[in-house]
Formats: C-alpha cells, structure tokens, sequence
C-alpha cells in the first residue's frame, strides 16, 4: 500500500512498485494512491463550484459526462502525471482517456450506486481498462465511498436494468449474482488521492450522510489497441503515447472553458457515446441527464 508518507500529501507518487501492480492484479484494484496534492485538489473543486455558483445550481446531466472537453482545467486533470504514471504502469505507454464523469452526491443525498461493473455496456473490445477515481472532497464511509468485492474482476456477469430512482448509473444496472456485502472493502480517500480499480470488478456506493458534498471524478483509461464494438464510430482523448491504431477519432482540446466549438464537440461526442451505453433499451429509457 501507499506509504504514510504519500498518504499524508508529501510528493506525489510517481510509479507503482512491483507489490502495488501484484495487488491490482490479484485483487482488481489498488487504493489510496496520492495523485494530486491537496492544494490541487482544492483548486480543483473551486472551479468546479465557481462554475456551479455562476451557473446558478450543482453541475447535471450530460455535462458531468466527459466533462474534460468542456474545461481546460479538466483536460489538464486528465493528463495530470500523478494519475497518468501508474495507470501507465497498468496499461502501458499508449493512452487513450475513454470518457470521464463525475459521480457527485450532495450532502444528505439517498442517491446510490447499485452492485455492477463498468464493463457492462461500454462495448469495448477487452477488458485492459482501468478507471482513476479521484477524490475532490473527503470520500468517507458517511460520505458514501466506493465499495469494492475483491477478486470479482475476471468474468463479465449479467446485469438487470432496473432504473431505479436515486441509481447514478445510467440504467440502474446490478449484477445478476447474490452479492455478499460482508466481503467488501471501503475505498475512503482524502481530497487529491484516487483509487484504479479494473473494469470487470464489482463496485458501488451507499447514500452520503455527510454534511459535506462527496465529489468523485473517475476518468476511464484505456489501450490504445483497445477499439469499441458497439454503434457508431467512438471517440477518445490520446492522453500519453501514439496512436497507432486510429481505432478512435481523437477529441480537441477547449480552447476555453465552455467556448462555443468545446459545446458543440461536446454535444456531438455525448450524443454518439449514449447510443451506445443503451443500445439494446427502449428508447423511452434514453436519459441523456444520466451517461454513466
């Protein structure tokens, strides 16, 4: 694990050890690693609650999802190296960032996430994906932490929709299996420390019933041999590395925080990425307020 030292905010650290990629592997994840400092961190969440201040409410809908190609502070977050550097050490020198979102739950806020894995409905080709959840604010047990059941990460179970109210995922998604929730591990993490955890392993979070808001921005990195199966042509953000494989367009820069060209890259970018998170649903279901 993270040494005492990282953990209380000194130099972020830079690579995995052998031990750290060992427990990924074997367990499906690895938590706390500190990827920001503190100060970042806060810097981070200002801007995001400036913008919320301005805009006159929380952030919702499709602008928490891919959120990077509307803020320029987003994007550099994305290609920050504290979170790049060991993801590399995960997936290697070439990567794409698949899509990020923020999973933020207000203070005394019954909104969940049920028992599920990523992978359910992303249409990716292999399952050599891990998501950064970074933590903006204090990610506690009251706040609503993510949960993880370690080891679970080697076969894709089948889900059920339910679109339960309150699920902050797109379809309400669960897994299929009895989910023993005694086995589960609590990823409680600082302002500015993240967790990486595997694509296929199973994961969800409780209500907050902190007075304080849980702000959770999880970034999706990917392979760049990675390609997507599923419905129109998708898009990634080349965040390290070449390309060479051009499985994906690759997505521009903002020029500014929400310029007119990041909206509408944005809009057409979220619109295809939908379609694919609910092939398969009616489309009464299609929600484009939830893309997670």
């Amino acid at each position: 694990m993270a040494n005492a030292a990282l953990m209380a905010g000194a130099k972020p650290l830079e690579r995995l050890s052998a031990e750290a990629v060992a427990q990924f592997t074997r367990e499906g994840f690895y938590s706390p690693i500190r990827a920001l400092s503190g100060v970042e961190a806060q810097e981070v969440r200002g801007k995001l609650e400036a913008h919320e201040k301005s805009a006159g409410g929380p952030l919702k809908g499709a602008l928490r999802h891919k959120s990077h190609l509307l803020f320029t502070w987003l994007w550099d977050l994305v290609h920050h190296r504290g979170i790049l550097d060991p993801v590399e050490d995960l997936l290697g020198p070439n990567l794409l960032c698949w899509s990020s979102s923020f999973f933020i739950k207000e203070a005394h806020d019954p909104a969940f996430v049920s028992w599920h894995q990523d992978s359910t409905y992303w249409g990716l080709s292999k399952p050599d994906i891990v998501t950064a959840w970074v933590a903006l604010s204090p990610s506690t047990l009251e706040a609503g932490a993510m949960r993880v059941l370690p080891r679970t990460h080697g076969d894709q179970i089948a889900h059920r929709d339910t679109f339960k109210e309150g699920n902050l995922l797109t379809r309400g998604q669960e897994v299929m299996v009895d989910v023993d929730g005694s086995n589960a591990v609590d990823l409680v993490l600082d302002p500015g420390e993240m967790s990486l955890h595997h694509v296929r392993l199973i994961h969800g979070s409780e209500p907050n019933q902190a007075d304080d808001r849980r702000i959770g921005f999880a970034i999706r990195y990917i392979p760049t041999s990675i390609r997507q199966t599923v419905g129109p042509r998708d898009s990634a953000t080349l965040v390290r590395g070449i390309d060479e494989y051009r499985h994906f367009d690759l997505e521009k820069r903002p020029e500014s925080d929400l310029s007119p060209a990041a909206l509408a890259q944005h809009h057409e970018i979220t619109e295809r990425q939908a379609r694919i998170l609910y092939a398969g649903t009616p489309i009464e279901n299609f929600d484009k307020k939830k893309l997670q």
